[in-house]
């Protein structure tokens, strides 16, 4: 009857609203009854904070209206709260909601096991704010520069409002400000994506900002037996959800089961990862049904909402494009021509011809290629009749198209100062490349009046068609636009003229369009098209099934398979994917220390963890950037107590990790994953007194690897042993410090306290696989360069493996060892007597890294007599590892061939073979390389006289005995050996080739046998019909 509240029976018509403050005061209810007063202590409030937004506290469901907010001051019960809220929250005033302040440690998302496979998925809310509330900022607080660097300029850009200025110098923004950027193998921060799985650097400049996770439908789903639901959430509107189970076989023959889950919403941010069956509840062998795995998974999901999707090929088809919307290898980019002494966009435009300089970059940035009948991604240029210009530039670079709206290419009309024609395809692009030549005026990004164009890379050329070219660049890029790689060096340069150039500029190009894709203006565009794909998905495509009445999953028929027990207790922390903590994060290290946990620290940033078997990231969930990550394998070792963890990684560097909650309980989940996923350990913490003579009693060298540890001193009593690695030294860590400045704390401090990473199992000092490939990088085998020789010294000196293999194929007898000589043949790295050391079945697989290794590499080891390793024995001719018989010493090279082929036909499947920690690999690799050089190089000096192992200096045998073949003799007849062989196989390719040839001869005899036969079948049957012709027409 009163329906809207227009009246009621007690007040009648409701009064017209009025602006006047003194007629509302007399409008107002009469006031509540007055709250008793309790004596209890309230937690502090924030000066931005409003009622029951206190961390705590209960957030009402609905906030108040602006006319209630705006005369909380007469509420009774907290006269004095509001006015200080009045004054400092001024969104108040006008009616907004307020900026909700940022926890001190972010909410993990629920379930609590819930494995992330992307770091998307971390991101995912179940209640997302609209954008510019404080709930989506990404592209704000992803600036590097602040206020007063929007006003930095050079002589290549100007500063403009609205717009960012990066110069170089400004580096990466990581934890705790800004950052050097990462080298080979580490990612950047803004290209780690996926976390389940390995994500490869595989060159040098990575592509960043893109959701390389969006192919998880497609990888794990499609064309596989799962089930899609389609519904409108009162709260999320439109959703997808589809959910998968697998099993895979354990390591106790049982089955494992995982659900895989991914969860779509109207905002970007999707939910794709796995939750095991062992932290469920309990279900059938079959497993749970959708509702209650829904139930677990996504609680504030309303399960009534969803239908079952149906078994139409376009749902499968629509989520795929639903997903992969943000996917896209094919962009273009727009490139504006400044001549010298230009600087307006009208100027630009109207550059009819190119120069030589820009002709220069242009040759250098791709290909000219002719429109008409171009089969590639054209960008909108028509490649049929010529109107949008005769030829454009194109290139490839990372498996991406490249399309290049050039300025002088385009169309060009005269007394036409906008040149529509050219601005419709360049001010349509998002990245705009702005070529100056040298006396060019400062480039204005104000200028350029478009909507679309986000992102200016400035290029100026500096003495251009010389063999001296170098180019300097800047890039502008609006506010909401957030920073993106490669980063500029200091200077902007200077950069050569050569591919690394291409390849830099090319990176940035493209890293700048995937990150203007988080603006403001993209942003919403991209939100709108994912609404109406969910909005058709759940209104069209979805039957009247109901989650309650939906069948289980479907799986074969499990037979004889029996579910594998529970794994017991921390079976949840064997997830492949991202599993995550609250936590505050800040660089350095402070447990060792002795800093308290609840030290206040400004330099600490809510951040949630994320650790999946393969990489470990902070991300900070206010603004939704990645602020560090490092693989598994780099993690070096970790210092923990209740609520504080200390870890260390790369080359010793160190961030801290405060937790919430339970004491010692997140701090334990965390080491436990940490043991599971990374080869890292337990640090120590020692303290060392100074002896008599003031020393340590220990020496280190430049790394912080102890080399040696002097008996009976108290370094030894407290537990140093040589191959152990100092991380910190009075408080500091080592990267920090450096080499000198840590060695003169070594030397003058009075009490020496150090945190030392303990060696491995077999006593070798760790080290991260970043160190293990930067050090494998370095070795000049590895790049291909010869080791140096001195002059003086004409002799080559060969490593033990090598002198050992040479001695044994030049023994005096000529004859190749027996059975008994050698212990073993096979391909052999560094410290194989040692024994591994454990590894989780978590990261067994090995590292995909460029393979400049030699391929062939022969290793023989001798059996010593006695059980030092380090001395060799060379063999004589009367020593017992000769063979006796003399039929064989005329010609070894039959021996020699059956002795070595075998061994390097197979080697490549024994390196595969080879079970060996990464440390052992890598420097063996080094070894493995130099001891090919070194053999190489003994055998481009023909007639040169080996050394033997007892006469180091490499002087000639006393004996006047010759002896019975030289290395050229041997060398020539193992060449005659191979010509040979090679003939015979050009023998083997005749026969066979002559046998081929018959069997073709054979082939077509048959085709035509079969070919006569069914021509006599057919004219039978003729002649059959033609027979039986009356008999038919009798009937």
């Amino acid at each position: 009857m009163w329906a809207g509240g227009v009246g009621s029976p007690r007040r009648g018509t409701a009064p017209a609203p009025t602006d006047d403050l003194f007629a509302r005061k007399l409008r107002q209810p009469a006031r509540p009854p007055l709250t008793p007063h309790t004596f209890e202590q309230r937690p502090a409030r924030s000066p931005l904070l409003r009622s029951g937004s206190d961390a705590g506290e209960a957030r009402p469901p609905t906030p108040a209206s602006p006319r209630a907010r705006a005369h909380s001051h007469e509420e009774a019960g907290r006269p004095a709260a509001a006015s200080s809220r009045l004054f400092t929250d001024p969104l108040a005033l006008l009616g907004l909601p307020a900026e909700e302040p940022e926890p001190a440690f972010p909410p993990v998302l629920e379930p609590r096991w819930f494995a992330h496979y992307d770091v998307q998925s971390l991101l995912f809310d179940w209640a997302p704010r609209p954008r510019g509330t404080g709930g989506h900022t990404e592209a704000i607080s992803g600036t590097l520069a602040s206020a007063e660097d929007q006003a930095t300029s050079s002589d290549l850009l100007l500063g403009a409002p609205g717009f960012v200025c990066e110069l170089g110098g400004e580096g990466e923004l990581g934890l705790g400000g800004p950052v050097s950027p990462p080298v080979p193998p580490t990612l950047p921060n803004a290209a780690v994506s996926i976390l389940e799985e390995p994500q490869n650097r595989t060159s040098a400049y990575s592509l960043e900002h893109a959701d390389l996770g969006a192919g998880y439908y497609r990888k794990y789903f499609y064309g596989k037996e799962h089930q899609n639901f389609f519904g409108l959430d009162e709260v999320l509107g439109p959703v997808a959800v589809s959910l998968r189970r697998e099993e895979k076989e354990g390591s106790g023959g049982g089955t494992l089961h995982s659900y895989r889950v991914i969860v779509r919403t109207t905002q970007l941010r999707t939910l794709r990862g796995t939750i095991s069956e062992d932290v469920l509840p309990p279900g059938p062998p079959r497993g749970l049904s959708p509702r209650k795995l829904l139930e677990h998974v996504a609680p504030r999901l309303s399960p009534t909402c969803l239908r079952l999707g149906s078994a139409s090929p376009k749902v499968p088809r629509t989520l795929l494009t639903l997903d992969e919307q943000v996917l896209s290898f094919q962009r273009k980019v727009g490139i504006l021509y400044c001549r010298a002494g230009q600087g307006s966009e009208e100027e630009m435009y109207n550059n009819q011809e190119a120069g030589p300089a820009f002709m220069q970059f242009l040759t250098l940035l791709g290909d000219v290629v002719r429109l008409k009948g171009f089969e590639s991604y054209r960008a909108q240029l028509d490649t049929k009749t010529d109107s949008t210009g005769t030829h454009s530039l194109y290139t490839m670079y990372q498996d991406h198209e490249i399309m290049f709206h050039v300025s002088t290419m385009l169309p060009y009309t005269p007394n036409n100062q906008q040149q529509l024609l050219r601005k419709r395809h360049i001010g349509n692009d998002i990245v705009t490349i702005v070529f100056q030549e040298p006396g060019s005026k400062p480039f204005c990004p104000t200028t350029i009046r478009s909507h679309f164009q986000h992102v200016f890379l400035v290029v100026r050329a500096h003495a251009p068609c010389t063999p001296c070219t170098s180019y300097r660049v800047a890039v502008s890029r609006t506010q909401d636009t957030p920073a993106f790689g490669p980063a500029l060096p200091s200077g902007g340069g200077p950069f050569e003229a050569n591919a690394d150039f291409r390849a830099f500029l090319l990176a940035k190009a493209l890293n700048g369009e995937q990150a203007a894709g988080h603006a403001r203006q993209f942003h919403a565009m991209a939100t709108r098209t994912r609404q109406q794909y969910l909005q058709d998905l759940a209104t069209n495509e979805v039957t009247t099934t109901s989650l309650d009445s939906a069948s289980r999953f479907g799986l074969p028929s499990l037979g004889g398979r029996r579910r594998a027990p529970p794994r017991g207790p921390g079976a949840e922390l064997q997830a492949a994917g991202a599993l995550v903590w609250g936590v505050r994060a800040a660089p350095g290290a402070r447990v060792a220390a002795g800093a308290q946990a609840g030290d206040p620290d400004g330099a600490e940033v809510p951040c949630l963890l994320g650790i999946s078997a393969e990489a470990l990231v902070l991300v900070a969930p206010r603004d939704g950037r990645v602020v560090f990550n490092c693989a598994c394998r780099d993690v070096l070792a970790w210092t923990f107590s209740e609520q504080q963890l200390d870890l260390y990684h790369g080359r010793g560097e160190a961030i801290t990790l405060r937790f919430n909650g339970p004491p010692s309980q997140a701090v334990g989940e965390v080491v436990a994953r940490l043991q599971l996923v990374s080869r890292g350990c337990e640090t120590r913490e020692l303290a060392l007194p100074r002896d008599g003579q003031g020393r340590l009693g220990f020496e280190v060298d430049n790394e912080g690897f102890v080399t040696h540890v002097e008996r009976f001193t108290f370094a030894e009593t407290t537990g140093l042993r040589p191959g152990a690695r100092l991380l910190r030294v009075c408080g500091q860590t080592l990267p920090s410090l450096g080499p000198e400045a840590a060695a003169q704390l070594l030397r003058s401090a009075p009490k020496v306290c150090v945190t030392v990473l303990p060696p491995d199992e077999s006593g070798r000092p760790r080290r991260s696989f970043s160190e293990l490939y930067r050090l494998s990088l370095q070795e000049p085998s590895r790049r291909g360069a010869p080791e140096p020789v001195e002059e003086e010294a004409p002799r080559v000196v060969l490593l033990p493996v090598t002198k050992q293999l040479l001695h044994l194929c030049l023994q005096d007898d000529g004859s190749p060892p027996g059975p008994r000589d050698l212990a073993e043949e096979r391909t052999e790295f560094l410290h194989s007597q040692n024994s591994p050391s454990p590894r989780s079945s978590l990261s067994d697989e090995a590292p995909v890294l460029p393979n400049t290794t030699p391929d062939l590499l022969l290793a023989t080891t001798a059996k010593s007599s006695t059980p030092s390793a380090d001395r060799e024995t060379p063999p004589t001719q009367d020593g017992p590892s000769s063979l006796s018989g003399s039929e064989d010493k005329g010609d070894p090279a039959p021996e020699l061939r059956a002795s070595f082929l075998p061994r390097t036909l197979s080697l490549r499947n024994s390196i595969s073979k080879t079970s060996e920690t990464l440390e052992d690999e890598w420097q063996s690799i080094s070894e493995i390389a130099s001891t090919c050089n070194t053999i190489l190089e003994s055998l481009s000096r023909e007639g040169q006289p080996i050394p033997e192992s007892g006469d180091p200096k490499g002087t000639p045998k006393s004996d006047a005995e010759p002896e019975p073949g030289s290395l050229s003799e041997k060398v020539s007849h193992l060449e005659s050996m191979l010509r040979k062989l090679q003939e015979d196989l050009q023998k083997e390719k005749a026969d066979r080739a002559a046998l081929e040839e018959e069997v073709r001869s054979l082939r077509h005899n048959n085709r035509r046998l079969q070919a006569e036969s069914e021509s006599a079948a057919t004219r039978l049957l003729l002649a059959s019909k033609q027979l039986g012709s009356p008999t038919t027409d009798l009937a």
